[in-house]
């Protein structure tokens, strides 16, 4: 299945919602990347129909070509992802459950530490998961829209 950036198909709410999180020097070792600022891409699926309640991101430190880290997070339960994904193993729905490493992207040296701070710093945010879902629900609305339908409007009276 692809995925596409939010920034492709909602490009004004991507820029005003995208979140990042900033590692200070001299912060305790947490096992948290290097110091530097995190920006937490967001990426759906594009395929018609689909209803996988999941997106993948892609973690940059700076202005580079390639990603730092890729996480992929399903937030519904395993038995939704069991139902959705029928052939799938236990440790299929693991993964599509998240948050995990994304097993088919390439990772960055620091990509566990990015998905410990990920899932320390992240991932209790409800406001934050909220706002992805949100993200989400209105990505989807662009992939499944019928298009070149044409609608046509009833005169009054007609």
């Amino acid at each position: 299945m692809p995925f596409e950036l939010l920034h492709a198909r909602l490009p004004d709410l991507a820029e005003a919602e995208t979140r990042s999180v900033t590692v200070l020097k001299g912060a305790p070792d947490s096992g948290y990347p290097s110091p530097g600022e995190y920006s937490f891409l967001e990426l759906f699926c594009t395929e018609t129909g689909c209803d996988c309640r999941r997106v993948f991101f892609s973690v940059y430190s700076s202005p580079t070509q390639e990603p730092d880290a890729v996480i992929a997070y399903g937030w519904e339960s395993k038995q939704f992802y069991r139902k959705w994904f029928k052939q799938g193993t236990e440790e299929d729905i693991a993964m599509l459950q998240g948050p995990v490493l994304n097993c088919g992207s390439r990772q960055g040296r620091q990509a566990e530490a990015i998905l410990r701070l990920f899932v320390d710093c992240l991932l209790p945010d409800a406001g934050f998961i909220a706002r992805v879902q949100r993200h989400y629900r209105l990505f989807r609305a662009t992939v499944d829209k019928p298009r070149g339908l044409l609608t046509r409007r009833r005169k009054p009276g007609g």
